[in-house]
């Protein structure tokens, strides 16, 4: 397929508004990247306060306290005043502010929009030896309400009532009531729409647009995972956006869906219609936010895997087994979303049936991890960059895989519930799971997509950084949760006395710090490569998948031939070339 027919667009056309998916990948991995940056300084922000309680943030309390002058006015004054006080210290609002929009950066913002618009989006279509992807301006359309969603969250900020202060979770009867929930709805309206843009756009190009040969069972398990993703999203999320409209209604418009009859605020019964129910919410939230943590996994699953598969030079073991326990872990992600809801009162019969499908929902997990793990047995393993942070995500998983079946079960979630102990098991999933298979991915596809290698040397200082201090960060939180400690506290000195608590929570936040740190080499190499960077040929790592078999990088229309498709996505190291690899492609003229 010759692309000798394609013009040359002019700067605007080609590198903004641009319906090529590896430029759109590129928006969406760039842009999530600065905002996973962004949600991480909030981060920081609320770890000092954690750890020194009722002192001054550094620099930035000052420069905040500075704006707090009658005379500055404008955004930076409203800024200010919803975050520190006159003298620096973060205020118990201000830190509620932080934890909301903190959660909501890096779900929404940051992991979502980089495992699958990013990665999905650049990596997916060369994959399956499409041209592009189905509905190109869809797929424009969906970037840019992802940024608009995006602008809206951080405006917000500037805003006289601040951001949002009501969790990431927006629980009403306090959502609708407290200040900032506005905004906060309006970009979780505008994401959602983005998400669903991109889900209808995936499904269809992975159905319709496969090379000639590319059966179901010869796709990459990279691929496999973007299609059950894109499923999750499309099935889950309108329930939330319905919910985040009709909770806007109860802030704008008067109404009551989530407002019960009889609310007392600041001493006054609140003048509502009433008959709403604040459950409905979590009923509504929940049944897309679990869906949600597989849509946060599987992307991360499926770049672990053609990492994995890369270097060791062998087949993944049980490839159709982990692609038939992706298929049923997104059936039973929508069964299992009152497990969070044990705290509500359901009743017996129903904690047991969502216990279950909990219990349930692990098995396809393990068989996954477990045939990744296989894979590695009796390989010679070439431990790249990208292999490394591959290697961690496993047992990185594992952990907050492990540490989630507690929370399964009513009994034990009684305890646990609201705790460290849950803040450690997500974070375990997202943070030194997800985003070491993210880093895998970048580090992976970077040649791909730029020409050039990362340096081999920053690499690895950006693993061992990223790895030492990820675990330093969440671990301790596993016993503080254990000893009762609540995720919701602004200052844990006022309820918990004694040095053993505070000693853990000065160990997490320094270890934020210097996980911050940390990333300083990921920056450097991630730029600096794009001019310094050692010259890459069209398929560095031997790889096998299609991707590879595309000019680096790959010019619009992907393919400079049509792609024929002749075998399984991971023919390594055949009986025939036992040192080699056989690539999925032909090349048809």
């Amino acid at each position: 397929m010759s692309t000798d027919h394609h013009h040359n667009p002019g700067f605007i056309a080609k590198y903004v508004f641009s319906v090529d998916h590896k430029v759109i990948g590129i928006q969406y991995a760039v842009t999530a990247l600065l905002f996973l940056f962004f949600g991480f300084c909030l981060m920081m922000m609320m770890r000092f306060q954690l750890a020194y309680p009722g002192e001054e943030i550094p620099v930035i309390g000052g420069l905040l306290a500075g704006a707090l002058d009658p005379d500055t006015g404008g955004f930076l004054h409203n800024l200010a005043a919803s975050l520190v006080s006159s003298d620096g210290f973060l205020l118990p609002e201000g830190y509620n502010v932080l934890g909301a929009m903190h959660g909501t950066i890096m779900v929404f913002l940051g992991v979502v929009p980089l495992a699958v618009g990013g990665f999905g989006n650049y990596v997916m279509p060369l994959q399956i030896g499409a041209p592009d992807m189905a509905f190109p301006k869809l797929n424009m359309a969906s970037y840019w309400v992802f940024l608009a969603g995006g602008i809206v969250m951080l405006v917000s900020f500037f805003l006289p009532q601040g951001a949002a202060q009501s969790g990431w979770t927006s629980y009403p009867p306090l959502s609708v009531i407290s200040p900032g929930q506005t905004m906060w709805l309006i970009g979780m309206v505008l994401l959602i729409t983005s998400s669903l843009l991109g889900s209808v756009n995936f499904i269809v190009t992975i159905i319709h647009l496969r090379a000639e040969g590319l059966s179901f069972f010869r796709l990459p398990f990279f691929v496999w995972a973007q299609f059950v993703t894109a499923f999750l999203l499309l099935l889950a999320f309108p329930p939330l956006e319905a919910a985040g409209v009709l909770q806007l209604m109860d802030r704008v418009a008067g109404t009551s869906f989530f407002m019960p009859t009889g609310l007392v605020v600041a001493n006054e019964v609140l003048n509502v219609a009433g008959e709403g129910n604040p459950l409905l919410w979590q009923h509504l939230f929940w049944f897309l936010a679990h869906p949600e943590v597989y849509v946060l996994i599987l992307p991360a699953l499926g770049i672990v895997a053609e990492v994995i598969a890369n270097n060791t030079r062998k087949p993944l073991w049980g490839y159709r087994s982990m692609v038939y326990s992706t298929i049923f872990l997104g059936f039973m992600s929508f069964i299992v979303w009152a497990h969070h809801m044990f705290m509500t009162g359901m009743g017996e019969t129903m904690s047991i049936f969502f216990q279950t499908t909990t219990m349930i929902i692990s098995v396809p997990s393990v068989i996954i991890l477990t045939a990744l793990v296989i894979s590695l047995w009796g390989s010679s393993i070439r431990f790249t960059v990208p292999m490394l942070f591959a290697l961690s995500f496993l047992p990185m998983f594992a952990i907050g895989g492990l540490t989630g079946l507690p929370l399964g079960l009513a009994a034990a979630d009684i305890h646990l519930h609201d705790t460290y102990y849950v803040i450690g098991h997500f974070h375990y999933v997202v943070a030194p799971g997800t985003l070491m298979a993210l880093f895998a991915g970048i580090y992976y596809w970077y040649p791909k997509a730029t020409g050039r290698k990362m340096n081999t040397m920053l690499g690895h200082m950006h693993f061992w950084g990223s790895f030492i201090f990820l675990n330093a960060v969440f671990m301790p939180m596993f016993f503080q949760g254990m000893a009762g400690v609540s995720r919701r506290l602004y200052d844990q000195t006022l309820y918990y006395h004694g040095d053993a608590v505070q000693s853990l929570t000065r160990m997490s936040s320094w270890g934020a710090w210097c996980l911050g740190i940390a990333q300083i080499p990921f920056i450097i190499n991630f730029f600096a490569s794009l001019w310094m960077g050692k010259k890459a040929n069209d398929n560095p790592w031997e790889a096998t998948t299609l991707e590879w078999s595309t000019p680096t990088p790959p010019p619009h229309g992907n393919f400079t031939t049509v792609p024929v498709v002749v075998c399984g996505p991971y023919e390594y190291s055949p009986p025939d070339k036992p040192d080699g690899f056989t690539p999925q492609m032909t090349a048809n003229a």
